[in-house]
């Protein structure tokens, strides 16, 4: 898998990228924000980790950009400002998980493991299975999501949210399960962050809505027809 690392200090880079070598991905470095634009757009990138604020821009407005043009890579951002104000907007704003400095090598190489592999436990055991509700669907052979037919992109933490509900089948999925499904049993994501992530699809998903929220509990598909 691979995975670009955009940071503009070289030492913090090198340090990322020796980690992120050794647990077997493969690493390109950009060390701003119009390197990373021209990369993102000429290869295929499984996820993208680094600082937020580059000095030439935003990464996450970047990450939106690419993100509209198909590309559905994960996005681990790294923050000093350890406040649920500043995760929510991160989350909110794009990011997958993310990261607070200073952090260790093993917490990176266990977040990024996380946000850059399939969907584990009673997902993966379902793997090949043809899945529908309503007008959704995801097909047994390559795991394409639809939706009326027309298919739908996703990041990998969407995919998951999204197959979770659909193997219920319409029954109420807690968000202590649906944390489960996201983290792989390793790093759980905070409430707030699977409510924007449930934000976040429902966007990807359009209306009308198919994603009832059951107050204080969880969620669960509704067929609108």
């Amino acid at each position: 898998m691979r995975i670009l690392v955009v940071q503009h200090a070289s030492n913090l880079a090198a340090a990322m990228s020796r980690c992120l070598l050794r647990i077997g991905y493969d690493i390109d470095v950009a060390a701003d924000l119009a390197e990373a634009d021209f990369k993102l757009g000429g290869a295929a990138w499984h996820g993208l980790v680094g600082d937020r604020a580059q000095p030439d821009g935003d990464v996450l407005r970047l990450v939106a950009a690419h993100r509209r043009a198909g590309w559905t890579g994960s996005v681990l951002m790294l923050t000093a400002l350890d406040s649920p104000g500043e995760r929510a907007s991160l989350i909110e704003q794009g990011a997958d998980d993310y990261l607070v400095t200073p952090f260790t090598t093993a917490e990176l190489a266990t977040r990024v493991r996380v946000l850059c592999r399939a969907p584990v436990g009673p997902v993966v055991a379902d793997r090949a299975s043809r899945l529908r509700f309503g007008d959704l669907e995801r097909d047994g052979h390559g795991g394409r999501f639809t939706r009326a037919g027309v298919p739908l992109t996703l990041t990998g933490p969407e995919a998951a949210v999204l197959q979770a509900l659909l193997l219920a089948g319409g029954a109420l999925v807690t968000r202590d399960r649906l944390a489960t499904y996201c983290a792989g049993g390793q790093h759980r994501p905070e409430p707030h962050a699977i409510e924007a992530l449930i934000g976040r699809l429902r966007r990807r998903l359009g209306d009308p809505d198919p994603i009832q929220t059951v107050r204080g509990i969880g969620y669960r598909l509704v067929d609108p027809a």
